[in-house]
């Protein structure tokens, strides 16, 4: 069962539950999908990994906007926009430990041949597509700085 497929069967299962938080996240999340499926102009549904970016981009978005909210002092705000970040999270892939990701970060700076600071945004590229979304972008940049200086 493809994910775009699961998070349809969930919001039926949200509405019987009358999880009202649930239900938003999960029609929030399917409206995302179904505009990036027209935006790349797909005649289906997108594959597990396009849905994985989209998901990402979200988890992102209500992140940034809990922060916001908390600096603006609305904290009932945040916490719905956590909320929801935690439900995405949920379809998301399991993300890579930081020593996995260390590890890959040495083999790929090995590979390319990279000894300065200089090819730090090189590095950067190559490392997030090597561990193809399954690691934090802040901490794959974390570590490569550590890596290079």
């Amino acid at each position: 069962m493809s994910l775009t497929e699961t998070i349809n069967t969930q919001i039926p299962d949200a509405m019987r539950a009358k999880d009202a938080e649930r239900l938003s996240a999960l029609r929030n999340l399917k409206t995302a999908l179904v505009t990036e499926a027209i935006a790349l102009k797909k005649k289906g549904d997108l594959t597990d990994d396009e849905a994985f970016v989209v998901i990402k981009r979200l988890v992102k978005q209500r992140k940034e906007s809990a922060e916001q909210f908390l600096k603006g002092g609305r904290k009932e705000l945040a916490k719905a926009e956590e909320a929801e970040s935690k439900i995405l999270e949920a379809f998301l892939p399991a993300q890579m430990s930081e020593k996995e990701v260390r590890k890959i970060a040495e083999a790929t700076k090995k590979k390319l041949g990279i000894a300065d600071k200089s090819k730090l945004g090189q590095l950067i590229g190559a490392v997030v597509k090597e561990t193809k979304g399954k690691a934090d972008g802040v901490m794959i940049k974390k570590i490569v700085e550590e890596l290079l200086s």
